[in-house]
């Protein structure tokens, strides 16, 4: 009956935990692993303002850590008291609690390591001509001495978790965990590039972080060893909370978050309204189960942050969340948008002269001075012959129409008849005359059509080199944004079809299109219910060019499902998935041979996109092989 009584409770007395055995259980929230110690002696060489933080590590951190810092250190009294549990320098009142400036504050970190740990800490400020070493073990203090050392701290952990052998056994492996140390490591250095970082495991250095004068270089460094270019920067202010940092184009992606880096007023965190927002952000320049690369960092006013929401610290409250996350998206949406074509106007390189080119690489035109070419020349540029008549109604695919260009843009020189003929895949010279230099006004429908590739890629040269284009992702992405401006307005042009065309669903797919209907009118689809579980499509917008329309409609539904939308009273909050779908199944098709006018139609459809470098799903709608590219891949160039 006693065994019983005490097996569910019943008798037992309450008492006071042990000191040793409460630091063990602080110890069990704040030391997850190696990893975790890492991360709380980091922080506490960081804010003594060490510039210097020197990482040894021994089999993954199972064996030894050590963290040598050249900060403020402490005298004698304060290096014992700060193995002390609750024993803090940061923190002296409750308004305090409110106001965190720092990056550690409970004073539980160095007891609770230390009692899991052999634990030794040697300190010495700038007023004590010798320093301190206390040594520990399993949070016991065995020896304390005098020790020679220069100014600062340096806490060696060694054998974590030797007196908990429940919580060594789910330690991973050496590599695993040391995967862990260098991941946190770089997440602190990220944070303050002005520190030096040495991070060293089992005697050998590992990566050696110097302090860097601009600090995109190390947040390139630290995330793949990326070029600054890379990377755009982020800046915004907004009632008293800065947001800076930067953003990596959109290709530079990854399977998994672990490429962005949130801090907090300094403290790194993994925050999901900030990282929900950074995504949004990217919305359309990234395919779907894709993450960005990003460096942000938030500077909000310390009594609208809570950092004790959790025992590691590893995350945060805001006290106004929607705000942040419109900030963030918003920002991020409007850098991005700046590099979203393929040459802005603020950076255009001037064309170079295609007769100094030809000269150096084939010796073409000798002498290039306008006044010893022949007077033809000249005469031919003033009359240049007219462009090509297009037919008022002439018919094209998928709602290209044929762009009318102005006859300059379609007018060559004629080389005169003694001069020898440059090569036809070369630019011809443009007239020396007041026109608009050409590098001003370049754009997709500025592009110079070279051919396709497969019938799927369009290819052009620029002025910077060949630009491939995908037919199907640029079309899809023109279509999307049409339907986005168009959509409520009632201008999308429709044609009735001669014999309705009818479609039978299940009752799943019913209730999807029940609540479709309205906005499958506003893009010019008007649907009728028919009787049970079968619709009659009655007519159909003029994009899709006669093609049938029930197989798209069953499409659509059938992957709106699939994104988790069973029902109509979820669809108002996906019409962007909707017209995404539209526009992707209204487009044309890799494959498909299109003729030059509508190849051009769609370059300067592009032209007038809000982001033209990517189709509504985020795959990119363009690549760019530059010139220097070209010309080292040929081994002309080193």
């Amino acid at each position: 009956m006693t065994a019983l009584a005490q097996n569910t409770g019943a008798v037992q007395s309450i008492r006071i935990l042990p000191e040793i055995l409460s630091n063990k259980i602080a110890a069990g929230e704040v030391v997850e692993r190696p990893a975790s110690v890492v991360k709380e002696l980091i922080e506490n060489s960081l804010d003594a303002g060490g510039s210097r933080i020197i990482i040894e590590i021994e089999n993954g951190g199972r064996s030894l850590i050590r963290i040598t810092d050249n900060g403020s250190g402490m005298n004698r009294d304060d290096a014992l008291l700060s193995v002390e549990r609750y024993a803090t320098s940061k923190i002296y009142s409750d308004e305090d609690l409110f106001h965190i400036r720092t990056l550690g504050f409970r004073g539980e970190a160095l007891p609770s390591i230390a009692s899991v740990s052999r634990f030794t800490l040697e300190a010495r400020d700038q007023y004590s001509d010798t320093g301190t070493r206390i040594e520990m073990d399993g949070g016991k203090i065995r020896n304390v001495s005098e020790a020679g050392m220069p100014r600062g701290v340096m806490i060696s952990v060694r054998r974590l978790f030797f007196n908990t052998p429940a919580r060594r056994k789910f330690l991973k492996t050496v590599q695993t965990e040391m995967g862990h140390i260098g991941d946190t490591v770089a997440a602190m250095a990220l944070a303050r590039p002005q520190v030096q970082f040495h991070l060293i495991h089992n005697q050998k250095p590992v990566k050696i972080w110097t302090a860097a004068s601009d600090p995109v270089h190390r947040a390139a460094d630290i995330l793949g060893g990326r070029s600054p270019s890379d990377f755009l920067e982020i800046d915004a202010a907004e009632e008293g909370v800065r947001l800076k940092g930067w953003a990596a184009v959109p290709r530079l992606n990854r399977k998994t978050p672990q490429g962005i880096y949130v801090f907090v007023n300094g403290r790194y965190v993994k925050d999901r309204v900030v990282r929900h927002a950074l995504i949004e952000g990217y919305s359309g320049r990234i395919m779907k189960g894709c993450f960005p690369m990003a460096v942000l960092f938030i500077d909000a006013p310390h009594d609208r942050v809570d950092v004790n929401v959790h025992p590691a610290k590893a995350e945060v409250r805001f006290l106004d969340q929607s705000r942040i996350h419109a900030l963030i998206r918003n920002t991020v949406a409007g850098a991005l948008k700046k590099a979203d074509r393929p040459i802005q106007p603020e950076n255009r390189p001037e064309l170079a002269d295609p007769r100094q080119i030809l000269e150096r690489e084939a010796g073409f035109y000798r002498d290039s001075r306008p006044e010893n070419r022949p007077s033809e020349e000249n005469d031919s540029s003033a009359n240049p012959p007219p462009a090509p008549s297009i037919p008022e109604h002439s018919a094209d695919y998928n709602g290209i129409a044929p762009p009318i260009q102005p006859p300059e843009t379609h007018t060559a020189r004629q080389p005169a008849p003694d001069s020898p003929s440059p090569p036809k895949n070369l630019p011809t010279p443009a007239p020396e005359t007041s026109q608009t230099p050409l590098f001003q006004t370049m754009a997709f429908g500025d592009l110079r059509v070279i051919g396709s590739v497969h019938d799927t890629y369009i290819l052009c040269e620029s002025a910077r080199g060949l630009i491939l284009i995908d037919q199907h992702a640029a079309h899809e992405r023109i279509i999307y944004e049409e339907l986005k401006s168009k959509s409520g307005k009632g201008s999308i042009q429709a044609q009735l079809l001669m014999i309705p065309e009818t479609i039978e669903l299940g009752f799943k797919e019913s209730a999807v299109l029940d609540g479709l209907i309205p906005e499958f009118a506003r893009t010019g689809i008007d649907i009728e219910h028919f009787g049970g579980n079968t619709y009659a499509i009655k007519s159909a917008p003029v994009f899709l060019n006669g093609g049938e329309i029930g197989p798209v409609i069953i499409e659509i539904i059938e992957e709106l499902i699939s994104l988790g939308i069973d029902s109509g009273s979820g669809i108002e909050k996906n019409i962007d998935e909707y017209q995404k779908l539209m526009a992707c199944h209204s487009s044309i098709r890799a494959g498909l041979r299109l003729t030059n006018i509508q190849i051009e139609s769609i370059l300067h459809k592009l032209d007038q996109c809000d982001n033209p470098s990517f189709c509504p799903h985020g795959r990119p709608v363009w690549i760019e092989w530059s010139a220097p590219f070209l010309e080292k891949s040929f081994k002309r160039a080193p």
